[in-house]
């Protein structure tokens, strides 16, 4: 980072607009919108930066802006910018974001094709399909079945047919030897199909398949099975694009250091019609990350639904009025905090979860933690390191996180969550450090169980000198270091100094990495004790319902959402309620 790029930033206004980071050599790296630029940019250059961020001001050396009259101007005009650089720091989306659909070209002669993209010409489209082997399986069938044509553009007449009319796959309309109304019967046939009209299809299949099977036929009989399996599948997903009635997507994003993942879901008519993940490397955070992934996804505006809800905190009225001025579409957007949306939220934000999490572990870090041994002076690479974070709010539900790292990356079935018991409604970060590292090393010394090359905690002197007397305590001998966050030193024990070393240095990247993951993992565990609480007193606030039913649900079911999941019936059996009391409770969960 040159002293130049934060004198620029000093020397920013105060007013909406765009900037554009740019390295030693003049490219381009970053664009950002703000609604206060200086106040934006200035807040790249304060202490505590998260590695992310330090990595990105590491590279700058010039700042540019460009002053606009609101931030609704900034956002279009960061999205056109983003699209002429291709930032390396942006998220840019690649293509092929949108699930397959079925298009029935409005010609005099018809074409059926797979695409991805729509043409508001006329044409018909039908899906999307999130099973393309299934969708494909379903083309081959109609290319069996009905002879259409196959040439693309505009039909020319011809002297002679080219080979498919010789193999009976097309009528020749080229040639006249099928005229638009004979014609049209194929194509009645393959609309009747994908608007619903599908039984004498599926029928005729089964017939044949049965009929191949009797005969020994079994080529042709597994052929038949699989069109049975595509038009089961298309029989399903049948529907003629609609993108504004009962329509919904889900969107979350997952970050851990560089990688993003985003998961969509998306629902048409009330079905779940598709899942997708989107990966990126980017160093903005999950809300700038978000908003421009959702610009991206939507900029054709063909494929908006009537309804998004996302995963975290955007300007939903600044998108919206994005989608309504730029694309011609009224979209709600909101982030839901609890019913039904925010349930199926969670699932997309775990299949992000588990993607970024994949990915992370299918880095090598061996050159990151060779650097690391170096520069902490280990004896060996430490290529098992488990970290230790604590988390509470005012007091209450005061838990430690201990965290995983094999080879440099998360090792997730490892991970392990601590309740800790002996502070009595007191704040003492210390000795939480101190319980929870003499409950997990006693239980590995008990056990015989490997010991980690590294040991680090979040926090100072202080927390390291905790987990010390802990590991003292037990007999345990291992190297410790904290990472302090103001200024991601890294902490020794006893009288050696603290070392501060450049935050795009790679083995320090390792245990912020590692630290990171601590504290999200301690925040999660530490909300999910809170809502397990307000679980109790909404159950609790139910007519029919005490503390001893709230209770035994809670032990027999373990949440709100796997309660949802029950019939009245199941409820009312598994909780030991009266079928009214469950009804009730489903009833009022619902709402």
């Amino acid at each position: 980072m040159s002293e130049k790029a934060r004198e620029m930033a000093r020397e920013l206004p105060d007013n909406p607009g765009v900037y554009l980071m740019k390295n030693s050599e003049g490219t381009v790296i970053y664009v950002g919108k703000a609604k206060n630029l200086k106040r934006r940019v200035s807040s790249y250059f304060l202490p505590g930066r998260n590695v992310k961020t330090a990595a990105l001001v590491e590279k700058i050396d010039t700042i540019d802006f460009v002053i606009t009259g609101n931030e609704y101007e900034a956002l279009i005009l960061e999205n056109n910018l983003i699209k002429k650089y291709n930032p390396h720091y942006n998220i840019l989306l690649k293509d092929g974001k949108s699930y397959p659909v079925i298009r029935i070209t409005k010609e005099d002669f018809p074409r059926v094709f797979k695409t991805r993209r729509v043409i508001k010409d006329g044409s018909k489209y039908y899906g999307p399909y999130p099973d393309g082997s299934r969708l494909d399986e379903y083309l081959r069938m109609v290319e069996d079945n009905y002879p259409l044509r196959k040439c693309q553009g505009v039909l020319k007449e011809r002297k002679t047919p080219c080979l498919y009319y010789h193999i009976h796959k097309c009528a020749a309309p080229c040639i006249g030897a099928v005229d638009k109304k004979e014609y049209g019967k194929y194509i009645k046939d393959v609309e009747d199909f994908l608007e619903g009209d599908d039984s004498s299809l599926i029928k005729q299949v089964e017939k044949e398949m049965l009929k191949a099977s009797k005969e020994l036929d079994f080529e042709t009989a597994a052929r038949k099975r699989d069109q049975l399996k595509a038009l089961t599948v298309m029989q399903k997903n049948q529907m003629v694009q609609d993108f504004t009635s009962e329509s919904r997507d889900y969107v979350a994003i997952e970050m851990r250091s560089y990688l993003s993942t985003i998961s969509i879901m998306q629902f048409r008519s009330g079905r779940l019609i598709g899942k997708a993940l989107y990966r990126a490397e980017c160093l903005s955070d999950e809300t700038e990350t978000l908003l421009s992934f959702l610009i991206q996804y939507y900029s054709d505006g063909d494929s908006l639904p009537s309804e998004i809800f996302v995963s975290c905190e955007i300007d939903t009225e600044l998108i919206a009025k994005y989608f309504k001025e730029q694309l011609g579409s009224a979209v709600y957007i909101t982030v839901p905090k609890d019913g039904k949306h925010y349930r199926i939220l969670r699932m997309a934000a775990e299949n992000a979860s588990r993607d970024v999490e994949k990915r992370l572990r299918d880095v090598d870090n061996t050159p990151s933690l060779e650097k690391l041994q170096e520069e902490i002076g280990l004896s060996v690479l430490p290529r098992h390191i488990e970290g230790f974070d604590i988390a509470q709010l005012s007091g209450k539900y005061t838990v430690a996180s201990l965290i995983v790292f094999r080879d440099g990356n998360p090792s997730n079935k490892e991970y392990r969550h601590f309740s800790i018991k002996s502070l009595d409604g007191a704040i003492d970060d210390f000795q939480s450090m101190r319980e929870a590292v003499s409950r997990r090393y006693q239980r590995l010394v008990n056990e015989g169980a490997e010991l980690p090359d590294l040991l680090m905690v979040d926090g100072g002197k202080g927390q390291v000198s905790a987990a010390l007397e802990a590991l003292s305590s037990i007999g345990v001998e291992l190297p410790v270091v904290g990472l302090a966050k103001e200024r991601e030193e890294i902490v020794f024990p006893g009288d050696r100094e603290s070392l501060l070393l450049d935050h795009s240095d790679a083995g320090l990247r390792v245990l912020i990495a590692l630290r990171d993951e601590c504290h999200r993992f301690a925040t999660s565990f530490n909300q999910r004790m809170r809502s397990k609480e307000a679980s109790f007193s909404l159950l609790e606030s139910i007519d029919g319902i005490g503390k001893e039913r709230a209770k035994r649900i809670m032990q027999t079911f373990g949440s709100v959402e796997a309660i949802l999941s029950l019939t009245p019936e199941e409820l009312a059996k598994g909780a030991r309620i009266p079928i009214t009391v469950s009804e009730r409770v489903l009833h009022k969960l619902n709402f």
